[in-house]
């Protein structure tokens, strides 16, 4: 299903061929953005350049071989975003991410949700760049405004640990998060990460604030599926009390992050969702930079 936005643009541009020029580079600051989250420590439970968090199955290089195998895909989600395609379109390269990642990474999951969410962002920053949508709009505004119907009406992965989890506990997930334009991107992330990136000017600081503030709001379904309802609430109770400590701003914060870490890793929780949406929050603070 293609959103009544998204014909409109179809119909206006029905052979377009060229790409704006600052299109071509959105895919490489996509990809460059789940870079710097990974290089991001101390973060609860997940992997980074430092330790492999909650997992035994992959590390830091696993995910870097999975951002460049998929950097193609980004890319060619923003030039389909560009072109004013569908959420058909964008589902297929999508799917062809997936298969880039496993490939690379030898069947192991790293990057799925972020393919979709920081996929979707990438499409809107494409259609921007192609004069589709008023140039005002952020991102996520334009991904609910061109797909966020197709995004409810679009097919389920039954037997995802994210679906699974959604069905179990009656959660949102990202599904609803990019139907409406990412709110914990803009409400949570986003803000957090300014707001220590201009007191501290220390950007990896910057984003283990970000980080923690998104752990300690978002109903992360990969928490969920590793923890229940007793995971969910230990992760945002001690998110939320380095947060109220003070976070990255209080002295010997740290060490009191890498405690945290440490706890998650025993009960082996990992917010991959919060992981995902931190690298979204870097994207957009990314394109709204450039833009200014």
């Amino acid at each position: 299903m293609i959103t009544t936005a998204a014909r409109g643009v179809e119909r206006r541009h029905p052979h377009r061929a060229q790409i704006a020029p600052d299109v071509s580079a959105i895919g490489a600051v996509a990809a460059d953005c789940l870079v710097k989250e990974l290089e991001t420590w101390p973060k609860p439970g997940l992997v980074s350049h430092v330790d492999n968090g909650s997992h035994d199955d992959m590390d830091a290089n696993t995910f870097r071989r999975s951002a460049a195998a998929i950097r193609p895909c980004l890319q060619r989600l923003a030039d389909a975003g560009a072109l004013g395609c569908g959420m058909g379109r964008l589902r297929i390269i999508g799917l062809e991410a997936e298969r880039a990642m496993f490939a690379a990474t030898l069947g192991i999951n790293t990057h799925r949700g972020a393919i979709f969410g920081l996929g979707l962002l990438c499409a809107a920053a494409g259609a921007k760049a192609g004069g589709l949508v008023d140039p005002g709009l952020p991102l996520g505004a334009v991904v609910a405004r061109l797909w966020g119907d197709s995004i409810l009406d679009g097919p389920v992965l039954l037997h995802s640990h994210g679906s699974v989890a959604r069905r179990r506990f009656r959660a949102g997930g990202a599904r609803i998060e990019a139907a409406t334009g990412f709110p914990s991107v803009y409400r949570i992330g986003l803000p957090a990460l300014r707001r220590a990136t201009a007191a501290l000017q220390d950007l990896e600081a910057a984003r283990v604030e970000a980080c923690f503030a998104l752990i300690a709001s978002v109903e992360d379904t990969n928490l969920l599926h590793r923890g229940g309802l007793d995971g969910l609430r230990f992760a945002h109770d001690a998110a939320q009390s380095f947060i109220d400590a003070g976070g990255v701003r209080a002295d010997g914060w740290r060490p009191r992050a890498q405690s945290i870490h440490e706890s998650f890793v025993v009960r082996r929780l990992s917010p991959g969702g919060s992981a995902d949406l931190l690298a979204m929050a870097l994207f957009v603070d990314a394109h709204e930079r450039a833009a200014r």
